[in-house]
């Protein structure tokens, strides 16, 4: 008979011992300091957020929507329809320096994409307290996703109103790259007036009921409805009309695919540019103060 004897080494006295397991990373989240304190850096490392929340703002927008992206046509076609026929009405039509049509559409392109933006911002805070008091993320965000989303409305109508110019034979010069500076002017300006009162909205829940009238109040002093030219309000009131930032934008437009019609007027447009960077200024120290009480007032 055979006997198996098996044997077990002790552990060797020189094996080092296992490094203990890391500790979990603490992140102190902290404001600021300084009057607007934008951790810049921060929404760098988040933009996939932002992307997200853009995309999800443009699903809900025309989720169980009848017409769907048809009501980014909608709207500026029956004010373009309205406003065409107050011009004829008012036998100012002819004064306008390119068709009426083609007149109003370029106007309300840029104005719808900020009434639209500035409205639904300012109660983009309100609507999602949920995220301002669970979990942590920009909160600048918010706003700026509903704003953005805007774009894709405003790309949707400008094909429309690409064939409305070639329609009516409009071929545009080298100055249409202009739409860019104002692009870039009309995005900034109506995240200033975002920030302002989607923040303020947080702390005073009645700004929910001045939005709305104060965009009402804007449309007729934007230019909009007339140019906002010597020739119809006198030299006085043109530059109290380009105080307007949206003033400055709506006019830019209209000179821009005009292909030479519709002339600039510089002096009044670099007013528009200074006030709207004014506002953007203003509009993001503003929500970024307040924005260090959003948990305990949300």
């Amino acid at each position: 008979m055979t006997t198996v004897t098996s044997t077990t080494e002790s552990p060797s006295h020189d094996t080092p011992a296992p490094a203990p397991e890391p500790l979990p990373r603490e992140q102190v989240i902290r404001a600021r300091r300084g009057l607007v304190g934008v951790d810049w850096d921060e929404l760098i490392r988040h933009r996939e957020l932002l992307g997200f929340l853009i995309w999800r703002d443009f699903k809900v927008r025309y989720k169980q929507t009848v017409l769907g992206l048809g009501w980014a046509v909608l709207q500026p076609l029956c004010f373009m329809a309205i406003f065409s026929v107050i011009a004829t009405k008012l036998d100012f039509g002819d004064k306008l320096g390119m068709p009426v049509l083609v007149f109003y559409f370029a106007g309300l392109l840029p104005w719808t994409f900020y009434s639209v933006g500035v409205q639904f911002s300012s109660t983009s805070l309100v609507n999602q307290q949920h995220l301002l008091t669970k979990i942590y993320l920009p909160r600048v965000f918010i706003p700026t996703s509903v704003i953005v989303t805007g774009l894709i409305d405003m790309a949707i109508a400008s094909v429309v109103f690409v064939g409305f110019m070639v329609w009516f034979g409009i071929v545009p010069n080298l100055e249409i790259l202009m739409l860019i500076p104002l692009l870039a002017l009309l995005i900034l300006t109506t995240l200033g007036f975002g920030y302002l009162f989607s923040g303020l909205a947080v702390a005073y829940r009645d700004i929910r009921f001045i939005v709305p009238f104060f965009v009402q109040g804007m449309l007729f002093v934007s230019g909009v409805l007339f140019p906002a030219s010597v020739e119809f309000v006198g030299e006085k009131g043109a530059w109290i009309l380009a105080a307007n930032p949206v003033t400055g934008v709506v006019e830019g437009f209209r000179a821009a695919v005009s292909g030479g019609d519709y002339a600039f007027d510089w002096p009044r447009l670099a007013l528009s540019a200074g006030v709207g960077l004014a506002c953007f200024a203003v509009g993001l120290t503003v929500f970024r103060q307040i924005e260090r009480r959003f948990a305990d007032i949300a």
